[in-house]
């Protein structure tokens, strides 16, 4: 296989941007620049690398040469900025993968912590834990926050923690839907506010305590801000980090519905092996903000819950 800096870059760039057109101005050329770009490294190869879809799909033989491209790119990035050849466009690009609420709580801050002699520019990847270990084993990022341990061949996996999350309501709610507690009968008819349909901690917790599978009514509330001034202005109960549920018991907002009955969900930490200072640097304070801010981590932190799809 024979394939060009040039056609590496491009193959990458159709992936992070989703469409050929999208990334014809990120590159700064022409989309049929891109087009044949992307033909000629599928004739070197003998293979579909990526499918014509809106956004673009990455193929099984897409994926091993996309990490190639990841790999290639990013070390020839970094040799050109030793040698004073970046320019003043030289930044180191990291695509990251990371789940919601780590990115709401823990994580944003330690981007920031990032060196500024590192150059680096963040693409982070927002979704599910499970989703998030996808994009990681696809290569569509170099690195990725995931609850599965399961480390993919030839890269690090390094636990992080654990993320533990409250089961909380405003006070208001909790007298009028939860007098009681969380007895089987209330919790069957108290609203319910879960992220989206992926977020299966709720029904985890709820299982755990009651020891059933209750449905009770349930609003959806994708978005991390928004589930939790549901929470706030009386909408149901949910789980909360406890990152965020502390400040918010302690201004008086909500209250805890189980203060004994925590949920820890182990974090993990996946990163390609590049030789890369950028990289290297990121996973630094990655680390030392895990742990900071995430509680240790106790037999892989798998306390009686297993993965939850929110962490």
């Amino acid at each position: 296989m024979e394939a060009s800096l040039d056609q590496l870059r491009t193959l990458a760039a159709v992936v992070d941007e989703g469409t050929f057109d999208a990334a014809s101005a990120a590159l700064g050329v022409t989309p049929s620049a891109v087009s044949q770009r992307i033909k000629a490294l599928e004739t070197s190869v003998g293979r579909v690398l990526i499918t014509r879809t809106k956004p673009v799909r990455v193929t099984g033989p897409g994926a091993a040469v996309l990490r190639l491209a990841r790999t290639t790119t990013r070390l020839a990035d970094d040799t050109a900025y030793d040698l004073g050849l970046g320019g003043g466009a030289g930044f180191a690009r990291l695509p990251i993968a990371v789940n919601a609420d780590s990115l709401a709580t823990w994580f944003l801050p330690a981007l920031a912590r990032m060196p500024a002699r590192q150059r680096a520019v963040f693409d982070v990847h927002l979704d599910d834990q499970d989703r998030t270990y996808e994009l990681f084993t696809s290569e569509s990022v170099l690195a990725a926050v995931t609850s599965i341990d399961r480390p993919v061949a030839g890269c690090a996996v390094t636990p992080l923690g654990s993320m533990r999350y409250l089961a909380v309501a405003s006070p208001d709610f909790a007298a009028a839907a939860l007098p009681d507690g969380l007895t089987d009968a209330a919790v069957a008819d108290a609203p319910l506010i879960v992220f989206n349909r992926k977020d299966t901690l709720q029904h985890r917790f709820i299982q755990q305590v009651t020891g059933e599978s209750l449905t009770p009514p349930t609003h959806f509330l994708p978005s991390t801000a928004d589930f939790l001034n549901g929470i706030r202005l009386g909408m149901g109960w949910g789980m909360v980090p406890e990152l965020q549920a502390e400040g918010e018991m302690a201004r008086g907002t909500v209250v805890a519905l189980a203060p004994d009955r925590p949920m820890d969900v182990p974090l993990f930490w996946q990163v390609w092996p590049l030789d890369s200072p950028p990289l290297r640097a990121l996973t630094e304070v990655v680390l030392a903000a895990a742990d900071v801010h995430l509680r240790p981590t106790a037999s892989h932190g798998v306390r009686g819950w297993g993965p939850a799809t929110r962490a």
